[in-house]
């Protein structure tokens, strides 16, 4: 990513971190976001960490709405054949969508510019890891077209993972293992200071907070630096949930109706 859409970024985390009230596109709903903080932690690749992205309130209806759903996550092969495999171990399901959904959305939306239409979102996704569950290393862009065709809406433009339940967890970290460690001690509150440098960044799981990246670079290409993994949970466990944004717009028979 170039250093002039770093710096746009920066300056756009900066308006959008203290929104609080936002009307909803269709009028029918008025959003209130929480006024979180933004720190960044890579401008290349861009990596921004986010400090109150969920209310306590979302985490707990997300909870609620997708009680008894969930089902072992699924992976695609080298040939886009989607099935379990051994680098994945976690439980996912689809959020339906609702207000307080849409208001979430609207949120991830707000923070990628006013030029970002609802239409480049997948539906969202929770994952749920227990005792020894992991996923892998594996990058959220796709390597096979055919996840990445026109009628898929493109490539996964950007991510959020935000943590929205963590219960007596040891473990389950999200690790970068290509992005730079920052040196102020001040990132020890989200990030796992005893990691070794060599090690990357691993991002502790603090319920309510949401890490943002870039998949691609500029010429749309995936950016192999975004390769993470979430580390095994060894006690405890977690949920966090997927917000990817596509290059373009995916079809209402694979985004669902708003």
């Amino acid at each position: 990513m170039s250093f002039l859409k770093s710096i746009w970024y920066t300056l756009l985390v900066a308006t959008t971190a203290n929104a609080n009230t936002y009307d909803h596109h269709d009028q029918s709903v008025s959003c209130q976001h929480p006024a979180y903080r933004s720190h960044i932690i890579s401008k290349s690749p861009l990596v921004i960490y986010l400090d109150g992205f969920l209310t306590s309130d979302e985490q707990t209806h997300l909870q609620v709405i997708t009680k008894d759903t969930f089902s072992r996550s699924a992976v695609a092969d080298q040939a886009g054949v989607q099935g379990q495999r051994r680098t994945r171990t976690s439980q996912s399901t689809s959020v339906v969508r609702d207000d307080i959904v849409r208001c979430i959305e609207e949120r991830a939306l707000l923070f990628q510019g006013f030029d970002t239409p609802r239409t480049h979102l997948e539906p969202l996704q929770l994952v749920k890891y227990g005792r020894g569950e992991r996923y892998h290393f594996h990058t959220d862009w796709f390597t096979n077209a055919v996840h990445a065709s026109s009628t898929m809406g493109g490539n996964r433009q950007s991510s959020f993972f935000a943590y929205v339940s963590a219960e007596n967890i040891t473990g389950g970290g999200t690790n970068f293992p290509m992005v730079t460690p920052p040196h102020d001690p001040r990132w020890c509150a989200f990030i796992d200071c005893d990691e070794p440098w060599e090690n990357g960044v691993t991002f502790r799981p603090v319920v309510g907070n949401a890490i943002f990246w870039s998949n691609l670079l500029d010429d749309g290409t995936g950016d192999e630096r975004t390769l993470h993994a979430g580390l095994p949970v060894t006690s405890g466990s977690k949920i966090g949930i997927n917000i990817w944004t596509r290059q373009g717009p995916l079809s209402e028979d694979i985004r669902g109706r708003d």
